[in-house]
């Protein structure tokens, strides 16, 4: 009778918990290994809480993502319960995003602070991170040891420093090698490269927090010019087409000495079978002559959608793939960096991916891009300014004109303000 009772009772518990089990949907566009490694995380957090998570996977593009996930929202879709969502796209998406504020109080305060502050709209914590971004320049160490090369600190260095190497390597029997590969594209991540080398220059922020439009300088347009002399000479024409990943994918094979990237690639470039593992090493981007160096602020968070039907399993969902252990595992596989400040001491990170802790600098001292100031006109603004740029740099139309021109066309969006 007692072991029937033990039955009874052991079914209806596994009863009400198929009945609290729900399936939910992420979706995310990433590089490298991230959708593989996210999937790793999801099974975890399946076995864990008996729930089910499809991933939904979009092109890498942020600027695709973006305009599918502006689409998905519009149309006010369950389809997709939670978003992971880029650093700038808070202010825009806000309001068709839960608040995550009260259930997240027991664990904010592990992030930096900073990165909650840029989630945060109008006093509503939108999105909670899962890790941070910023770009660094990797070089080909064995490279630069073997013609007597340093590390370059301005873009004149390097640029120097790249047809050098790459000059004696193809008169070596290296004809497939090029000097710097970086993300040429006409998409948002011209606008963080395009960003970094105005800035840099000592061209200003595009858009200045006080709302300014400082694009329209000789300096911003010195930059321009430079980067314009850099294609079919120490970069390869084709990298006006290149993402993260083509630019990986250059650099990974051997046929690059400089490349600009974020730390994703350091672990991928490090990996079993890589062509370049223990070949390369990571620096501060270079500056301009009389500049600082400029890493633009990168990072992505998860966000829960207003038309979840599973609001509370989705929120519990966000908080278990942003926990202290799941972005520890991300880290280790990955090298992408944490938000929790502990993980930079923690010492399997500085054992495992010992550029983490490196890193920290180059992350802290990044540069936001101007989503806080334009606001929900980001996009467009972002948008004129890499086709501007795009346009500059495959030769159409000299630096100082195409910047006249989207300094005009800025001011007519921002009206009669941002």
């Amino acid at each position: 009778m007692k072991l029937a009772l033990a039955f009874l009772a052991a079914g209806i518990m596994l009863g009400a918990v198929q009945a609290r089990a729900v399936e939910l949907s992420i979706v995310s566009g990433d590089t490298g290994n991230g959708i593989k490694v996210l999937r790793e995380i999801l099974d975890r957090y399946e076995t864990k809480s008996g729930n089910k998570v499809d991933i939904v996977v979009i092109p890498p593009s942020t600027t695709d993502q973006f305009g599918q996930y502006r689409l998905w929202l519009a149309a006010g879709s369950s389809d997709i319960d939670v978003y992971q969502t880029d650093v700038i796209w808070a202010p825009q998406l806000a309001s068709q995003l839960v608040d995550l504020t009260e259930a997240t109080r027991d664990v904010v305060g592990e992030h930096f602070p900073s990165i909650i502050r840029s989630q945060t709209v109008n006093g509503r914590l939108v999105a909670l991170p899962i890790f941070t971004d910023a770009p660094a320049l990797y070089y080909r160490k064995d490279l630069l040891d073997k013609y007597g090369a340093k590390v370059p600190t301005t873009w004149k260095e390097l640029a120097d420093t790249a047809k050098l190497v790459m000059n004696k390597e193809r008169a070596a029997g290296n004809r497939d090698i090029w000097g710097f590969v970086f993300q040429g594209n006409a998409y948002e991540g011209l606008t963080c490269n395009a960003l970094e080398w105005v800035m840099s220059n000592g061209g200003g922020g595009i858009i200045e927090p006080d709302g300014t439009i400082s694009i329209d300088n000789p300096k911003a347009a010195a930059a321009l010019d430079t980067v314009k002399g850099w294609i079919g000479t120490i970069a390869p024409p084709g990298v006006l087409a290149y993402q993260e990943e083509e630019a990986r994918g250059v650099w990974q094979t051997g046929n690059a000495v400089f490349m600009r990237n974020w730390p994703y690639a350091y672990a991928l470039g490090n990996s079993e079978n890589s062509p370049i593992k223990g070949k390369f090493d990571v620096a501060p981007l270079p500056a301009g002559e009389g500049g600082r160096p400029v890493a633009t602020l990168g990072g992505w968070n998860l966000a829960v959608s207003r038309y979840s039907k599973h609001p509370d399993a989705a929120i519990g969902l966000v908080k278990f793939i942003a926990s202290r252990e799941m972005q520890k595992y991300r880290t280790l596989k990955t090298s992408n960096l944490p938000t929790i400040a502990a993980l930079y001491d923690d010492p399997d990170i500085a054992r495992q991916q010992p550029i983490v802790p490196r890193w920290k600098p180059i992350f802290l001292d990044a540069q936001p891009r101007p989503s806080a100031t334009a606001r929900i006109k980001y996009n467009e603004a972002s948008s004129q300014f890499w086709t501007a740029v795009h346009d500059t740099i495959s030769g159409q139309g000299p630096a100082a004109d195409n910047l006249a021109d989207l300094a005009a066309r800025l001011t007519r969006l921002k009206g009669k303000g941002w």
